[in-house]
């Protein structure tokens, strides 16, 4: 026998699907305190600022390519035009004496 009372029809969330059961944690203040110790005492004071300018080179040269932005667009350096002068001062130099 049927009750009279509504029956409800639950449906699962639609959505994209989930690969990873749990959500991934925030980082705070305190975890990158702690990556910014290891890497000093890792690298060493001496090392970290080369580290870091090289990392912001690399970061800089892939924005540039990212954005199309490259060195060969802008007009290359005219060569140094060499005189009969500066040609007869270094023929000289190698003459033995």
């Amino acid at each position: 026998m049927v009750s009279s009372g509504s029956l409800a029809v639950v449906f699962p969330h639609v959505g994209p699907p989930n690969r990873y059961p749990e959500r991934m944690p925030n980082i705070g203040t305190g975890e990158i305190l702690l990556l910014l110790l290891l890497a000093l005492l890792l690298f060493g004071a001496k090392r970290l600022p080369e580290i870091g300018r090289s990392m912001g080179r690399g970061l800089r040269e892939f924005k540039d390519s990212v954005s199309g932005k490259d060195q060969d667009d802008e007009p290359a350096e005219l060569p140094m035009q060499t005189t009969d002068t500066t040609v007869a001062a270094r023929e000289r130099e190698r003459d033995p004496v």
